[in-house]
Formats: C-alpha cells, structure tokens, sequence
C-alpha cells in the first residue's frame, strides 16, 4: 500500500474513533438525562424519605445504568441545587419543591397551607395609570387608575415569588386598608364583592430573573424563573385581578390533571 494509501487509511481510523467516542459520550448524557428525571421525581415525591440517596452501585443495579452514568446525572441533580454530597455520606438532599396546582383557581396561602405559613411583604401599593394591555383585559378605559400591588411572597421565611397584581381601583381601593401581609387577595376580592371568583386564564412560562427580580427572590443573577400571568374572573365573568408572578424554579413545581376531548 503507497505511503499516502496508508496515511489517509489511518486518519480514517482516526476520525471513526473519534466519532464513536463522541456517540458514546451522547448517549450517556441521554441516559444520565433520563435517569436524573427519574429521580428528580423520586425527590420530589418523597421517594427518599430519609433525605439520603441509594448508593451508587445500588441505583445503577435498579436502573441497569453504568456508575459514569449515575454519577452524571447527580451532578445534573447538584446543579440544580436538589441534591449534595457529602463525604462519608454520599449523596442527600438539600432543598424542597413545593406543589402548586393548575387545576383549582385558589390562592397561595390556601395552596400551601399543608407545607407552612405563607407572608407577604407588600413592597409597592397604589393607584397607577392602566397600561394599554392592562386595561384592555381588564375592561378599563386606557389611562384609567387602577390598584398596583407588588408582594415578595414567603413560605416560612424562604423567599417564593414575586406578584405584581393589578385590580380596577373600584374595587382596589377597598384592600388600601385591607391585612395584605397575611391575606390572599382572592380572599379579599371575595370579601369586597360579595361574589365567589369563578375562572382564569393563565400562561406559564420559563423567564431568566433580571438583577432586580433576583435581588428580591434571593436568587442567583439570570436564575430561570416560573413566570405565571394570571387574569382572574369573578363568577359573574368580570375580569378583576390581572397577575405576573415570578415563583422561584428551585423552589415551586407545578402539577395538574388534564382530561382528553376530542
């Protein structure tokens, strides 16, 4: 075989070598991906109802995964701040995710009562000029005044969202005087109205925390965070509560039972 033959035979090996490394190491993310998943679910769900892992060995047994690819993806786990490890410990958990439901128009206290006392700290409260988007959902004239609350809302102590809430001022200015640290304003809309709230029309999105949001939630600069708009109705169809609500992604999952219709 000529020289050259030989040469381009071997860089050919090479490059096949090469690019079955980088398939293998794929496809181990893939699985390390896969795997963390599972377990994130365990996590959340109290499947480690001693805040303590398996051992490495014992989780690559149950899921027939290689102990590379355990270890992976509890570093995928660790970098999200779900989990550490600790030296002759191993690996246990270190934060909590509350539920939140998607299913029941309810408040957060009243979502979270099973897991602690939720507090509000009302940090801006008064009278605004509508935004155009503002008053177009909520059936006000442009320009018009309506109530700019915004809260930094606790869960026994720890920093969870940030809501900023607008409600058309007729009914806004009867929560001026109103316990806002301690009460839902569902509750108060409630309350004020003499009416129970009936739906709302809510998106859900991903959003990167801008320096101030993560300030107030305590959170790392540029932090992913569960941004929740919310536009709520009382049962006579009146829009009343207008909401953008940045619930902390390390600290919240959100859950719901959907039905199929065709």
């Amino acid at each position: 075989m000529p020289p050259t033959d030989r040469i381009r035979d071997h860089a050919g090996q090479g490059a096949t070598t090469v690019a079955a490394h980088r398939a293998r190491r794929r496809l181990r993310a893939d699985r390390a991906r896969q795997l963390a998943d599972l377990l994130r679910r365990q996590l959340l769900t109290d499947g480690f109802p001693d805040g303590a892992f398996p051992h490495e060995s014992t989780l690559a047994t149950e899921y027939r995964a290689s102990r590379n690819t355990v270890r992976q993806a509890l570093d995928l786990l660790r970098a999200e701040g779900l989990v550490e490890r600790l030296p002759g410990v191993g690996t246990v958990v270190v934060a909590q995710k509350f539920p939140h439901g998607l299913d029941r128009l309810m408040g957060l206290a009243e979502t979270l009562r099973e897991h602690g006392r939720v507090t509000n700290e009302v940090r801006t409260m008064g009278p605004v000029a509508a935004p155009a988007p503002v008053a177009d959902r909520l059936r006000v004239t442009p320009g018009a005044d309506v109530l700019y609350i915004e809260r930094l809302r606790r869960l026994n102590g720890l920093p969870l969202s940030l809501d900023l809430t607008y409600i058309p001022l007729d009914l806004g200015t009867a929560l001026l005087g109103a316990d806002l640290e301690n009460t839902d304003v569902f509750r108060l809309l409630e309350a004020i109205t003499g009416q129970r709230l009936g739906q709302a029309e809510i998106t859900l999105e991903a959003v990167n925390a801008d320096a101030n949001s993560a300030a107030v939630l305590e959170a790392p600069r540029g932090a992913a965070v569960l941004m929740l708009e919310r536009l709520t109705h009382l049962a006579d169809g009146r829009p009343v509560d207008l909401e953008f609500i940045r619930f902390r992604g390390d600290r919240i999952t959100m859950s719901g039972l959907l039905h199929r219709a065709l």
